[in-house]
């Protein structure tokens, strides 16, 4: 296996820039892995594709206000992307430029809207990939002062940042958004609901490796970055009863896949545990799915990881034929891009 057998060629202007208005007026992609057949819809017309007993699985992590302009002590402008949190005000961070950002650099930062407020940072150590870990002076203002980060290939500066969020986000700290998720509005998610669909929601803070292309030939090399989840009690009850039963247990999101699998690792278990703790589950071709039995997903880079899981869930060949297929009929791709619901 190789990380070129991952790779396509996608017309640059198939990239979606904004999100389609409304959310869930965006196409949808039908992909059934036991008969092999594809179909094109709406996305509000998935509710067509659930049933009464089904279990729907989301990611409720909240995008945080992670990008935060400032300048050394010695007048350099800086930028940094917040990636995860380690301790109270201390975070792993990304600093543009990075040149000459060692440890025991002093930064100080300020608000785009009221320069006054101000927040000192210190370099207080150094990770993999350019990583930073720095101590914030005070973590409330921090956040208040920061914006929200988009994807490196979306250009167009986003109206609204709402949008940069799902509909039941509520636990913040993602550097990027669970996109599969974006699709979804209040009254689908009602008319959802009413059918019977049991509507559930986990906790994935998403990380550093959404922006980290594989860079490895072979992608069983390719460092994973933690991601913190959590999945309480009540919610790994239902998802143990929904298995147990035989229900479908639907997942919206890589993410969402990523975290449920990720708390069922052990073979022996006949139930699925709740869960608080990093996550670093790479998927590739081969991998046994315990948990997840159908998943929805966006359009995604080539040679990333999460086309890996999605080729590992429905197959290789079927993916990428599947991804020739929405080049060819014009859907749009990443994270305000189009979604596919894999059967």
């Amino acid at each position: 296996m190789k990380t070129s057998d991952f790779d396509y060629y996608l017309p640059p202007e198939l990239i979606a820039q904004t999100p389609v208005e409304p959310r869930d007026r965006s196409r949808l992609m039908v992909l059934d892995r036991h008969s092999g057949l594809i179909e094109h819809r709406r996305f509000f017309e998935i509710a067509d594709y659930l049933h009464a007993g089904d279990v729907l699985v989301f990611n409720d992590s909240c995008v945080i206000p992670a990008r935060i302009k400032g300048k050394k002590d010695t007048g350099g402008k800086v930028e940094l992307l917040l990636l995860r949190r380690r301790d109270n005000a201390v975070w792993e961070a990304l600093v543009k430029p990075g040149k000459r950002v060692g440890i025991g650099t002093r930064l100080e930062l300020a608000g785009d809207t009221d320069s006054s407020v101000k927040v000192i940072a210190e370099v207080t150590g150094l990770g993999e990939g350019g990583i930073r870990v720095i101590s914030f002076s005070d973590e409330k203002r921090l956040l208040a002062m920061g914006a929200i980060p988009l994807p490196p290939y979306i250009h167009t500066p986003l109206a609204d940042a709402e949008r940069y969020q799902t509909v039941y986000a509520r636990a913040l700290g993602s550097a990027a958004a669970p996109t599969a998720g974006l699709h979804f509005t209040p009254r689908l998610l009602e008319q959802i609901e009413a059918k019977g669909v049991r509507l559930l929601f986990v906790t994935l803070h998403i990380g550093l490796d959404t922006f980290r292309p594989v860079r490895e030939e072979d992608p069983r090399n390719h460092p994973i970055h933690k991601e913190y989840g959590i999945i309480n009690q009540g919610v790994a009850d239902e998802l143990s009863r929904a298995k147990k039963e035989g229900r479908r247990i639907i997942c919206a999101g890589t993410t969402t896949v990523r975290l449920v699998e990720a708390a069922a690792q052990d073979d022996n278990l006949d139930r699925i545990p709740p869960f608080e703790g990093w996550v670093s589950l790479l998927a590739l071709p081969g991998y046994r799915f315990r948990v997840a039995s159908a998943m929805l997903t966006n359009f995604h880079l080539p040679r990333s990881t999460l086309l890996m899981l999605v080729s590992a869930f429905a197959g290789r060949d079927f993916v990428l034929s599947a991804y020739q297929e929405a080049i060819a009929c014009g859907y749009r791709f990443y994270s305000f891009g189009d979604a596919m619901l894999i059967l």
